[in-house]
């Protein structure tokens, strides 16, 4: 799958998500095989006022693709963050048209750009003339039910120039909750000739087929289904390309992973903040570990990890904690 002149080695991307998608995971998501990962959103205006915290969110991993997504409803400041964000080392720029939380389309930002196509438009077209890389665009498929937005706006992306547009199978005012609906993306895909990648509700290999199949999309991609295994964007792409769907990493393998990771949060925010960042993290890593049957043993185990300040104290949890559990595995 290409965006504008990248070619991506699978279509299989790890979705930006807010205070999860930071440097540590996206490393090791790509790592372990994903096509693409992009940035946390980036508040287009915190970006160019050097916002510490926001910078960081925009980081890139070395190496690799980089794409920062943004997020904003003027214009002119979309532009400009984005010609910063280029600047910077961007490779690829993602608007923000889908975020569904309150504190982001209160400024009418993210969703709300769904309700105001008219304005969605002129922050495309800011955008796509800021910069020389491609922009891509993320959305939903409208605000609320029978309000499906997300070919129109597409078209007015592909007018623009934009080189791909993601669509999650949700409505704004669905949050996250029922089931996607990926057959409704297949108007997108039948509006457009850019690529499109569905979005949403990927947990299982046999998801990813049924996406691409009801959606006629040409990539997937994986939010929360990669939380606490940012091998999983890796193992759909082996089973959209073989059929066969990899095996899980041993608990070894996955406590050198997460510690890998924390090791990376420590060193990213420092250790406050780090400790902090880690915490969500841990506990999904437990829960992917333990899987439904030992759920008891990864809430004993993330309430006593989640409760530490002493950040050495965390790391011998994380490997006592998975030691026990293959002790359990192989009795």
């Amino acid at each position: 799958m290409r965006i504008g002149s990248h070619v991506l080695p699978n279509p299989v991307l790890l979705a930006p998500m807010a205070g999860i998608t930071d440097t540590p995971l996206r490393r090791m998501a790509l790592r372990h095989g994903a096509g693409l990962v992009i940035s946390e959103m980036v508040a287009s205006e915190a970006l160019l006022d050097g916002h510490a915290e926001t910078a960081l969110r925009a980081s890139r991993v070395a190496g690799a693709l980089h794409a920062v997504q943004l997020a904003g409803n003027e214009p002119h400041w979309m532009g400009e963050a984005a010609r910063l964000a280029v600047a910077e080392g961007a490779d690829i720029v993602d608007i923000n048209m889908g975020c569904p939380a309150k504190r982001v389309t209160t400024g009418a930002a993210g969703a709300a750009l769904l309700r105001d196509l008219p304005l969605a438009a002129r922050i495309i077209a800011a955008v796509r003339g800021a910069v020389s890389v491609p922009v891509t665009v993320k959305t939903r498929l409208g605000w609320e039910a029978g309000t499906p937005v997300a070919p129109d706006l597409a078209a007015i992306a592909e007018d623009a120039g934009v080189s791909l547009v993601t669509v999650h199978g949700r409505t704004r005012c669905q949050f996250y909750t029922g089931a996607a609906d990926w057959a409704a993306v297949r108007a997108v895909t039948q509006r457009v000739g850019i690529p499109v990648v569905v979005n949403g509700d990927l947990n299982r290999a046999e998801d990813a087929r049924a996406m691409l199949a009801a959606s006629g999309a040409d990539g997937v991609m994986i939010g929360r289904g990669a939380q606490g295994r940012p091998w999983f964007p890796g193992q759909i792409a082996r089973f959209i390309e073989t059929g066969r769907m990899p095996a899980d990493p041993e608990l070894a393998v996955q406590r050198d992973i997460l510690l890998e990771m924390y090791e990376g949060w420590l060193a990213l925010y420092g250790i406050p903040l780090g400790l902090r960042q880690a915490r969500k993290h841990i506990g999904w890593a437990l829960e992917a570990a333990a899987g439904s049957t030992r759920a008891a043993w990864a809430k004993a185990w993330r309430t006593r990890l989640l409760t530490l300040d002493d950040p050495r104290q965390v790391a011998m949890g994380i490997r006592d904690a998975y030691d026990e559990l293959g002790w359990r595995a192989a009795a």
